[in-house]
């Protein structure tokens, strides 16, 4: 058990936390010393494991199920986080849900399910919790987004967007909380390898994805949730405290690196500027 636990006392809900990111932020939490409600929309046998390791820690944690798809459960989730914990000092955003599907072949309900997961129920569940922390003059909101709402992807139409939209409201949220004494941040992973990517990517294994990332980002591994949690747990500190508004693109380099550039460990061929010299 960590010696400084700097978030003791803090009263947490962290959304999508049954597994990936969403746990690995919950249990960084809960590792820190504070109480957290960890929200799940289906796995519930990934949520039961995830607090009882909260719980290890020394805290009290209880798990919460919600379909992000309904917004009376979202309600619902606010009121019972609150009831649990006393009141919410931290809102970590986590949960949504990730689909690629061609432009041309997009539906209104891949639309609709997308926006209503990861933007909607996001935004509304926000406002209850915000409503708890007012009184209180204090508090922080997290939310995760994605390098999807940064930069373009085949076939990511729908998800960028949510993602987009994400990172532009956290960013006009924050200047209006900010004075009321509600910081709201943002973080934008890149790759981050979690249990989905088993389930979803053909063939996806562990040694060729250790080997595709030595390639393509420039850190020369993929993330992993604690990379994720570390960042999320100190934008909610005190620490933090002057920082409003800000997405932390979390990525290992992937969007620092210009595109074009096919191999950056050698030494380029070409002299650009040497004219001029």
């Amino acid at each position: 058990m960590a010696e400084n636990r700097t978030m003791q006392g803090k009263r947490v809900l962290v959304t999508g936390a049954g597994t990936g990111i969403g746990k690995g932020i919950a249990l960084e939490f809960a590792r820190q010393g504070a109480d957290v409600v960890l929200h799940y929309s289906s796995n519930d046998a990934g949520a039961k494991e995830a607090a009882a390791q909260a719980i290890a820690c020394g805290v009290r944690a209880e798990k919460v199920q919600a379909n992000f798809d309904k917004m009376d459960e979202v309600q619902d989730l606010a009121h019972k986080a609150v009831d649990f914990l006393g009141g919410i000092d931290i809102l970590v955003n986590n949960a949504g849900i990730t689909l690629n599907k061609p432009f041309l072949k997009s539906t209104l309900k891949h639309f609709d399910k997308l926006y209503h997961v990861n933007i909607r129920a996001q935004f509304f569940l926000t406002q209850k919790v915000v409503e708890d922390m007012l009184p209180r003059g204090k508090g922080a909101v997290c939310n995760i987004t994605s390098i999807h709402g940064l930069q373009g992807a085949p076939e990511h139409a729908i998800y960028a967007g949510t993602k987009g939209a994400i990172v532009a409201y956290t960013r006009a949220l924050a200047v209006e909380l900010a004075w009321r004494g509600i910081r709201v941040n943002a973080i934008a992973p890149g790759w981050v390898t979690v249990d989905n990517y088993y389930e979803c990517l053909p063939g996806f294994n562990e040694r060729d994805a250790r080997k595709t990332a030595y390639e393509k980002v420039p850190l020369a591994r993929y993330g992993l949730p604690e990379d994720i949690a570390k960042i999320a747990v100190f934008l909610c500190s005190d620490d933090a405290g002057y920082i409003v508004g800000q997405t932390i693109v979390a990525d290992g380099g992937t969007t620092s690196l210009m595109s074009l550039l096919s191999d950056f460990r050698s030494e380029s061929a070409a002299r650009f500027g040497e004219k001029y010299l």
